[in-house]
């Protein structure tokens, strides 16, 4: 009987310790987690490369407001840059292997990143849209500055300055939601007065050099010019180096869209440039911060957040220069 006994505490032991073992096992094959507990939350978030001064500047602002959650929240992220659609498709492709819980992506082409963005979608994957919108419903959420609302202001501004008659040139930027819906918008506006006319209208890409070298072609080819309505404050600063370069004194004005530095430090002191409307790089907070929240679970208050394309012309220029911008 003793011996009976103690074969029956053998065979307890070695279950209790088999137990034992099962759960621990368990316990290393779930998610990864914090000190906490809690299962960590990771934003992935694709850009394009900083490729003028508005998006080096967004690109700081989007890794400061990131940074920032991390500190305050413990959520981790992942940057990537892109200089062109491939490349940038090839990055989502990475975030959504690596299990991000959320994207936050600036298409570079609105038209080329849609399947992208359409991509994660299907990955179950919420998407958070910034600046230029995709051709699909694959957004969560929608952040943006006002694009039409930029054309339309700067178009009822050439009318007003200009009293409804002149040559128009216009620069514009490369195929996306934000061309099309800023040449839209200001064309809308100028149809109005039949005495507007746009004489050229041509790409420079976002970029002040490239927007340098298409100014000084249209120079040449147009002896007579009234005023430039650039879709960019950065292109707009490479428009005002080839007029000066030209020495042109027939164009009257020139006007941007953003709020560069450069370009309010030329209306400060009286330039060739003197509106822009504002488009400010650090919308992409929001979109890292909404981000943020529907990772955790939280619904976003709306599906399209729209910023203001608020006019700035010498009479209020000062309460928005910022010496020490970046942009």
């Amino acid at each position: 009987m003793k011996k009976l006994w103690l074969i029956l505490l053998s065979l307890i032991t070695v279950f209790g310790l088999a137990a034992c073992g099962s759960d621990t096992e368990s316990g290393g094959e779930t998610g990864s987690t914090d000190e906490g507990g809690d299962e960590k939350v990771t934003i992935g978030i694709s850009l394009p490369s900083a490729t003028h001064g508005w998006m080096g500047a967004l690109i700081d602002s989007a890794e400061k407001q990131a940074m920032a959650l991390k500190e305050s929240d413990g959520i981790e992220y992942v940057m990537t840059n892109a200089a062109d659609p491939n490349k940038q498709a090839n990055d989502v492709d990475d975030l959504i292997a690596q299990g991000v819980d959320v994207i936050v992506m600036l298409p570079i082409e609105s038209a080329a990143l849609t399947p992208v963005g359409q991509k994660i979608k299907d990955a179950g994957i919420p998407l958070v849209i910034v600046d230029r919108e995709l051709e699909n419903d694959a957004a969560t959420v929608v952040v943006k500055g006002d694009n039409e609302g930029i054309g339309v202001n700067a178009g009822k501004y050439f009318v007003e300055q200009l009293n409804g008659e002149g040559k128009i040139v216009e620069i514009s930027g490369p195929p996306s939601s934000v061309t099309e819906q800023r040449g839209a918008g200001f064309k809308e506006a100028v149809e109005g007065a039949p005495g507007m006319e746009i004489i050229a209208s041509q790409s420079g890409d976002f970029s002040t050099e490239k927007s340098l070298e298409v100014m000084q072609n249209i120079l040449q080819a147009n002896p007579e010019i009234d005023a430039v309505f650039t879709q960019d404050d950065g292109m707009a600063l490479g428009v005002l180096q080839a007029i000066k370069e030209a020495g042109r004194t027939d164009i009257q004005f020139v006007t941007g869209a953003g709020g560069a530095k450069g370009v309010f430090e030329d209306i400060q002191n009286d330039g060739l440039m003197k509106a822009t409307f504002l488009y400010s790089p650090t919308m992409v907070e929001d979109a890292v911060t909404i981000a943020a929240g529907i990772a955790q679970g939280e619904d976003p208050a709306e599906a399209m957040v729209v910023k203001e394309a608020t006019q700035v012309t010498k009479e209020n220029v000062e309460e928005y220069y910022d010496p020490e911008s970046k942009f």
